[in-house]
């Protein structure tokens, strides 16, 4: 039985892949900074340890690695993934981010191209998986959702936003099956959608009305502004401007070729999480 270790594992991402794993027949390591998961191995690590990582990666035959938002995240990133090949590891799964590229002008898919590169160049069998917007991400609008309503700068542009449990049912097919050395796939939704139809299919889920506003770059800023540090706010300003140019509206089957069934739609999203909505 091969043993996969989990970064992230305490995550939207993490905590839905390692059931997956597990469903696969794989034994799973869950890495996390002091949370133990239950039903599985736990080992206690931090990004910024390298002796910690060292001892998460030992007799580990896959890894899933993706890092928290930080500033630092890339370095941090290609500090594991070098690591990882020093330990021995034979696969690498890399959670990057849809459009990732070297000369775009949102420093998130900047950062993740970096990492990509970096690991194609170390002789692992590595895949890249790159998600689009998450529809949990809606989850982080509870407080306005509670108000009546969702605010974002982003206009009529449509975005094949996924659900993050698309997302790592994928990562289980490629971490536990083979075929995948050197591919990158774009995740995404079944179809693109703007952000009225998030906030129709949410009120058609909870019964309630919910009602999308476009807000200027600079008034999304400032709402967010005491929430999050300045570095991310401006990454999210330059991804939803990324949105709002229509660079994320392209639909592929990526999911459906690797899962087996189709991503799961909005109205499929909405209708799963109307209770915690419901209770905003």
């Amino acid at each position: 039985m091969d043993t996969v270790l989990v970064t992230g594992a305490t995550g939207t991402v993490g905590s839905a892949l390692i059931p997956a794993l597990q469903a696969r027949g794989s034994a799973v390591r869950a890495m996390t900074r002091g949370r133990p998961v239950d039903g599985v191995e736990t080992v206690i690590a931090d990004l910024r340890d390298p002796a910690s990582i060292a001892v998460a990666l030992k007799g580990v035959d896959a890894v899933f690695l993706n890092s928290p938002s930080a500033p630092d995240a890339a370095e941090l990133q290609i500090q594991f993934a070098n690591l990882a090949r020093d330990a021995g590891v034979h696969r690498l799964v890399l959670l990057s981010q849809y459009a990732a590229r070297a000369d775009s002008p949102v420093r998130f898919l900047r950062w993740h191209a970096e990492v990509e590169a970096h690991v194609e160049k170390l002789g692992l069998d590595y895949t890249v998986l790159r998600p689009n917007l998450y529809l949990q991400a809606l989850l982080n609008f509870s407080a306005t959702i509670a108000q009546g309503f969702i605010a974002a700068p982003i206009g009529d542009a449509a975005v094949s936003a996924i659900d993050t449990r698309d997302i790592s049912a994928a990562a289980a097919a490629v971490l536990t099956t083979d075929g995948h050395s050197g591919r990158t796939y774009p995740l995404t939704g079944p179809r693109a959608v703007t952000h009225a139809q998030i906030a129709d299919a949410l009120s058609a889920a909870t019964g309630r009305d919910i009602a999308f506003h476009d807000a200027p770059a600079d008034q999304f800023a400032a709402a967010l502004n005491g929430l999050l540090p300045s570095w991310q706010i401006g990454g999210l300003v330059e991804d939803y401007a990324h949105y709002a140019r229509g660079e994320a509206a392209e639909v592929h089957s990526a999911v459906a070729d690797l899962t087996g069934r189709p991503a799961r739609d909005l109205t499929d999203f909405a209708l799963d999480y109307s209770a915690a909505f419901a209770a905003l």
